[in-house]
């Protein structure tokens, strides 16, 4: 099974792809990040990011398709351009796949060190060990996107459990 993870962002909007089952360890496809400048404004940006993600998937095939939630700490603005990046992601994932399941940041920390709290490099660690990498994707966003892939093949035995 292939799946496409997406950490979702405005400016960089992190991708990992994954293959997955039940018999093998996963394995890492490729990574990457959609990226989007600043000078542009909000619905050209949304449309860069709809067509990156498209030629994601259209590259891909993904059987399925795993996305971080939104999680609101300090910025409240740096958290709309990330809902609006999110949608589009939705979108376009429900449009081209079909098959899309969403993870908080604690279910993807507790998936891969079993502790929700875990630090960033703890994670990144974790998909570097668990992918048998020589070292830890960069950027951050694209290492985070494998994560949400690996959370997502780690819990995927549950059913739809998270599927939306």
């Amino acid at each position: 099974m292939v799946i496409v993870g997406f950490d979702p962002g405005l400016a960089t909007l992190g991708y990992g792809v994954i293959r997955a089952d039940n018999r093998s360890k996963p394995e890492m496809i490729d990574y990457g990040i959609v990226s989007t400048p600043k000078e542009e404004n909000l619905a050209v940006r949304l449309a860069m990011l709809e067509k990156g993600v498209k030629q994601i998937i259209d590259t891909f095939k993904p059987d399925e398709i795993a996305i971080e939630e939104l999680f609101f700490a300090k910025n409240v603005k740096t958290g709309i351009a990330v809902a609006h990046a999110r949608g589009v992601i939705l979108l376009t994932a429900i449009k081209e796949c079909g098959k899309i399941f969403e993870y908080t940041p604690l279910q993807i920390k507790q998936a891969l060190t079993g502790y929700g709290r875990a630090e960033k490099i703890q994670i990144q660690q974790m998909v570097k060990t668990m992918l048998k990498l020589k070292g830890i994707p960069r950027p951050d966003d694209a290492a985070d996107a494998l994560a949400v892939a690996l959370c997502h093949s780690q819990t995927n035995k549950l059913g739809g459990l998270f599927s939306i």
